[in-house]
């Protein structure tokens, strides 16, 4: 018996219906002028209301993502006053805020390098958007493709916002990082004469997405964690990092972190500081579900900004196009791109294709969002909300009868266990809230405005312009927390740590005031509150 309830089963006919034709229809890209008139009219960073100005600090003026302005524009849930600085809690050289891989990856990279390291993290070690990754890693490792390809490629798809020094460390780096996750122990998906598998990705002109079926991210992490483990680098779990610490020569020197079992504060002194933090997907920019993890609620873009630090395209975010729309248990989880490299086609409710599946994630979107929205083609769940359809049975088809169940073991047993067999039905999909384009602004070497400061991953903002490509992500973390991590080590070694201050906290907060800006909230958030309006008021009183 089918997981799609009798009302949805007359489209997914249709769908069957239309299968052999649609294996031989060619949809062409669209042209570029095509593109932006689609992006500019359906995809939600252009909605009036999906970015508002912030009012101070570096980026003053600026219009960014509106629920990330909020928390810029909210007191710290810190009492400068209230910190005794004189009484020093940890003491080292490299401190890494978050435990997801580009975390750990900055960690092993900084203690190679002869710094005595600690990391610290909100939730555990790997609870992060790392883990959740499916599709894979993206790097030129084949004889017909190039590092050149892959900056190409990527700058292309960032919309040419991308910082192109910084493209430059990421490709160049992208083959040197498979070796190095293949040589600490990383499984990846081989022919049977070894070779590496690649595969499409939207917006990539080679195949070159290197996976772990759909589980890369699980995999990379699995490993990153035991390394780390095994060479015995402190860490500090559910721990998270409420304000940065300065000196008064102006570099950054620690922070303050709070336990949040105790309620305790840390004072970490340190030499350098390796922000890991994530992204922003648990504040649901324009009220999307999300793929992101429980902690994904901006924490590291808040206390680098009040430090001083500026943001970079931070009015982009990133909408994946094929997130779970049903089963409603699955809302918003990512279904990876790769099923699209590998032959999975978008169909409307009447069995038709309607864009090219290996465009760009932010045309993909827009246009699974113009079919539901404009043109009225979605196929409706029993809940009210509406999805096209993701034709996975196509995966087998164009490739072999075992190669979803060897490819996508993930996706597999997940949808089977709602009584949906994605070898012979289709997965309804929408547009999810994926990823924060933009983020702290670094440099080819993870250095951030503020010395001693230091960003890696989703946190960071320059590498992706304002649209990522598929398998970048991964790439990014690992290439960046290594690059962090060596420089971070280097800069502590010519170090000495001045004397403490909060100073710039204080300032901020008088600034806020002065602007007579007030709201009810504390940042960083530290955790996403699902809690009903309704139920929030009666706790309240």
């Amino acid at each position: 018996m089918s997981g799609y309830p009798a009302s949805m089963q007359e489209s997914i006919k249709k769908l069957n219906e239309t299968r052999d034709f649609r294996l031989k229809q060619e949809i062409p890209r669209l042209p570029f002028a095509e593109r932006e008139k689609l992006l500019h009219a359906h995809h939600p960073d252009y909605r009036a209301s999906a970015n508002a100005e912030v009012h101070l600090g570096p980026n003053k003026g600026q219009k960014l993502t509106l629920k990330l302005v909020q928390l810029l524009e909210a007191k710290s849930r810190l009492d400068p006053d209230k910190v005794d600085l004189n009484k020093i809690d940890y003491d080292v050289d490299v401190l890494v805020i978050g435990g997801g891989g580009g975390g750990v990856a900055a960690a092993l990279l900084a203690q190679e390098n002869g710094a005595k390291v600690m990391l610290t993290t909100k939730l555990r070690v790997g609870d992060s958007n790392t883990i959740m990754a499916e599709g894979g890693i993206a790097a030129a490792t084949k004889e017909i493709d190039s590092p050149e390809r892959h900056f190409m490629d990527t700058l292309g798809g960032g919309r040419f916002k991308n910082k192109r020094d910084v493209i430059s460390a990421l490709v160049h780096d992208a083959p040197l990082i498979v070796e190095w996750l293949k040589g600490l122990g990383c499984m990846f998906d081989t022919h049977p004469n070894g070779d590496l598998v690649v595969s499409f990705a939207g917006g990539h002109q080679r195949k070159r997405v290197h996976s772990c079926k759909d589980l890369s991210g699980m995999e990379f992490m699995r490993v990153l964690r035991d390394e780390m483990y095994n060479r015995q680098i402190p860490t500090l779990e559910f721990s998270p990092a409420i304000e940065l610490l300065m000196d008064d020569q102006g570099n950054c020197s620690g922070a303050i972190l709070l336990n949040m079992e105790t309620k305790q504060y840390y004072v970490v002194r340190a030499k350098a500081v390796i922000l890991a933090t994530g992204g922003i997907g648990r504040l649901h920019p324009n009220d999307f579900a999300t793929t992101n993890h429980y902690g994904a609620t901006a924490d590291g873009l808040v206390i680098a900004y009040r430090a001083g630090a500026n943001l970079l395209n931070m009015e982009a975010i990133q909408y994946h196009p094929t997130g779970a729309m049903w089963p409603h248990q699955m809302l918003g989880q990512l279904i990876t791109e790769a099923c699209r490299g590998n032959g999975a086609q978008l169909v409307n409710k009447n069995g038709e294709r309607y864009i090219n599946e290996l465009e760009t994630r932010d045309t993909v979107s827009s246009a699974n969002l113009r079919e539901v929205q404009e043109r009225g083609n979605g196929i409706i769940t029993p809940m009210g909300t509406q999805g096209v359809w993701l034709d996975t049975p196509l995966i087998n088809i164009r490739g072999d009868a075992g190669k979803l169940d060897r490819m996508f073991a993930g996706i597999v047993r997940r949808f089977g266990e709602y009584g949906i067999d994605v070898r012979k039905e289709p997965i309804l999909i929408f547009p999810t809230q994926h990823y924060q384009n933009g983020g702290v602004e670094i440099d080819p070497y993870a250095q951030t405005c503020i010395p001693g400061l230091y960003a890696a991953g989703e946190v960071s903002g320059g590498v992706q312009g304002i649209n990522r490509l598929g398998g970048n992500s991964l790439l990014d973390i690992f290439v960046f927390g290594r690059r962090s991590g060596t420089r971070a080590a280097e800069f502590a070694k010519k170090r000495k740590v001045g004397k403490l201050t909060l100073k710039h906290v204080t300032e901020y907060n008088h600034q806020l005031e002065q602007l007579g800006i007030s709201n009810d909230v504390e940042s960083p958030l530290l955790l996403p509150n699902y809690m009903r309006e309704d139920i929030k008021q009666v706790t309240l009183k």
